[in-house]
């Protein structure tokens, strides 16, 4: 894809799963990803995946829900490689708990890494874009905050908050050459969703459900969303601003 080469890309949970497919592509591009991760060998295995490729890639340990972390590690990596082209900010996580069942410490922990963390990473990597004359950031959302999600009501709120967040940050920074836009992956096979769904014959009705659900007839993988966001990070996607795609094999249909 055009206009990536040499770029400088941090992808946040690229330790594993989505991420990891992410930082991947980027880097076989020539892009070059910061794997920024709260769980450092997972961001390092990642690093050494793509070094062995021959890509070229820093490995970051970070929580996104502490913003004076977020603001070391932009000048870290600043210092290391130079300035931030693109940021994926695709760390998440959740658990399926019916609403009434949970608590406000569970309501904190959603919100803090969904949104918080989200909101983080933002403020601390646009200025600095607008100031270097542009950027792409691509926003990992999900189609729970398009549609709604059972079991998963705070996690949808904090989807549907980044979705509204993209569209009024875009209008606010478009004509600054920063590009924003979402993603909105459908159910995946990966380690996220399998602390959510659990174990047991109940996850695996979980998982049978959604497949018979699904038109393509299976969940997602890494490699069905890393080509997005590679392609909305590049030179490609510059007249594409402010949307909301979602990738979930015709679960969801917005036209």
């Amino acid at each position: 894809m055009r206009g990536l080469e040499n770029k400088v890309a941090i992808v946040t949970g690229a330790g594993s799963g989505l991420g990891r497919g992410m930082a991947l592509r980027m880097a076989g591009e020539g892009v070059q990803v910061v794997v920024a991760d709260i769980n450092l060998p997972g961001a390092q295995e990642t690093v050494e995946t793509i070094n062995a490729a021959g890509g070229k890639a820093l490995a970051v340990e970070l929580d996104i829900t502490d913003y004076a972390a977020c603001e070391a590690a932009l000048e870290h990596i600043e210092t290391t490689l130079g300035n931030v082209d693109i940021l994926v900010n695709n760390a998440g996580w959740d658990q399926a708990i019916n609403f009434v069942d949970t608590d406000p410490e569970f309501w904190r922990r959603v919100i803090d890494i969904n949104l918080y963390g989200p909101l983080n990473m933002h403020h601390v990597t646009v200025p600095r874009m607008m100031r270097n004359s542009g950027g792409k950031i691509i926003n990992i959302a999900s189609d729970a905050g398009r549609v709604g999600s059972s079991g998963e009501a705070v996690y949808s709120a904090c989807k549907g908050g980044i979705i509204a967040f993209t569209k009024t940050l875009s209008r606010e920074v478009a004509r600054k050459g920063v590009i924003i836009n979402n993603v909105c992956p459908g159910p995946s096979d990966t380690p996220l969703f399998a602390s959510f769904a659990g174990t047991g014959e109940a996850a695996e009705k979980l998982r049978a459900g959604l497949e018979r659900s699904i038109p393509l007839r299976r969940l997602g993988t890494a490699d069905d969303i890393a080509g997005i966001v590679t392609f909305l990070a590049s030179s490609e996607a510059d007249f594409i601003v402010g949307q909301t795609i979602s990738v979930s094999g015709g679960l969801t249909m917005h036209g």
